[in-house]
């Protein structure tokens, strides 16, 4: 029987319900990320800030991963979507949040994350447990924020 905690993980990990969406759940999770993005960006952090959010963000995700990987007894469930909504933050949190970069940041970041191109990959395939469930989201955010940036000096 499950008690609070193990329902508060399954409802975190599926990304407030977001992952059970019944195709591309990943792509229901991101999306489902950005009003609480957009909460983020009501307030302008500074970098530390942004830093100790991320760490925060990845705390309770993989918390919320570890358990419900162990409850669900499956390891990278589609349904586990956090780590989308970790991902995106890593993706748009240094960004203004306008449609130009919400619409980039979120396209760069599901091509990441669909793709896994080196250490997204490596990690999605060799990261231990929820570990390797959580943290491949998180580079594939690194990588979508760096090409978002470059982007915008190009285009910009």
């Amino acid at each position: 029987m499950k008690n609070f905690l193990d329902r508060l993980a399954e409802f975190i990990a599926t990304g407030f319900g977001s992952g059970l969406a019944p195709k591309a759940p990943g792509t229901f999770g991101s999306a489902a990320a950005l009003p609480l993005i957009w909460v983020f960006h009501q307030d302008q952090w500074s970098a530390l800030e942004i830093i100790f959010w991320i760490f925060i963000i990845s705390l309770v995700g993989l918390w919320s991963t570890a358990r419900t990987e162990r409850i669900w007894s499956l390891h990278d469930d589609p349904r586990i979507v956090v780590d989308e909504f970790a991902g995106m933050f890593v993706t748009l949190a240094w960004f203004p949040f306008d449609v130009p970069h919400v619409v980039g940041g979120f396209l760069l970041f599901r091509l990441f994350d669909i793709w896994k191109p080196g250490p997204v990959g490596y990690i999605d395939e060799h990261g231990p447990g929820a570990f390797g469930t959580f943290f491949d989201d998180i580079v594939a955010g690194i990588f979508a924020a760096s090409v978002l940036y470059l982007l915008g000096h190009i285009i910009g």
